[in-house]
C-alpha cells in the first residue's frame, strides 16, 4: 500500500507498506530500505562508536528510515548528530509521523542538502566521525551524481573534517574494491566488514567500509 508519494529534482519518492507488514522506501523505483532488515544500519552506527573515543559531534549523511541514527542515539555518549538528507520530502515525512521519527531527540539536527555539500561547509576537524549511507553504494546508485562520493577526493575532504582519531565508516549493498582501495589511498588502510542479512526471503551480504584519521 503506498502511504506517500514525491517528486523532486532527482525523481520520485515512494514510502510504501508491503504485504509483509513492512515500510519501504523506493527512489525511482529503486528499493533503498525496509524497516525489516536493519542491522546493516546498526552496525554503521556501532562501527563508528566503537572507533572513537568521544563521539561528540557525528555527522551522518542520509537519513533513511532512521535507523543509523537511531542507533547512534542509544549511546548516551553520543552529544550532537547532524544528518544531512537531500530530499526534503523525506525529513517532512518523518517529521509528520509517516516514518517513526528520530527527529525529536534534542541531540539532532537535519540539514537539507546534498552531503558533499553539507561536509564540505564544515570547518577542518570539527566532526569525530562522518557515516555515509546515501544510496546502494557505489555499484549501485540511487543517483548517479553520487559516484563521486565514493572518490578519493571526496573522502580526502571527509578525512580533513575530522578530529584527531576520528572515523569514517561508509555503507555498501555490494563489496567494492575500488570503495576498498579509496579509503586505503586516504586513510592508509581500510577495515571491511561484511554484513549477512536475510532480505525479503533471500541471503545477501551488505558491507561497511572504514577509514580511520
Amino acid at each position: 500500500m503506498e502511504l506517500a508519494r514525491a517528486v523532486s529534482p532527482r525523481g520520485e519518492l515512494v514510502l510504501r507498506r508491503r504485504d509483509d507488514g513492512a515500510l519501504e522506501l523506493r527512489v525511482n523505483g529503486v528499493f533503498v530500505m525496509d524497516d525489516r532488515e536493519t542491522s546493516s544500519e546498526e552496525l554503521l552506527a556501532s562501527a563508528a562508536l566503537e572507533a572513537v573515543r568521544r563521539p561528540d559531534r557525528v555527522l551522518v549523511g542520509g537519513l533513511g528510515l532512521g535507523y543509523t541514527v537511531c542507533a547512534l542515539l542509544a549511546d548516551a555518549r553520543l552529544g550532537q548528530v547532524i544528518v544531512a538528507e537531500i530530499e526534503p520530502d523525506l525529513v517532512s515525512w518523518m517529521r509528520s509521523g509517516l516514518i517513526p521519527s528520530v527527529l525529536d531527540d534534542p541531540r539532532v539536527g537535519v540539514v537539507v542538502g546534498d552531503v558533499r555539500a553539507v561536509v564540505t561547509e564544515l570547518p577542518d576537524a570539527s566532526v569525530d566521525a562522518i557515516l555515509l549511507d546515501v544510496d546502494n553504494g557505489p555499484d549501485f546508485l540511487v543517483y548517479n551524481e553520487n559516484s563521486a562520493i565514493y572518490t578519493s577526493d571526496f573522502l580526502a575532504t571527509c578525512q580533513a573534517k575530522l578530529r584527531t582519531d576520528g572515523v569514517l565508516t561508509v555503507w555498501s549493498s555490494s563489496s567494492s574494491a575500488a570503495l576498498e582501495s579509496a579509503v586505503t589511498a586516504v586513510f592508509g588502510k581500510c577495515q571491511v566488514a561484511p554484513v549477512p542479512v536475510r532480505l525479503q526471503d533471500r541471503d545477501e551480504t551488505y558491507y561497511v567500509y572504514q577509514g580511520s584519521s
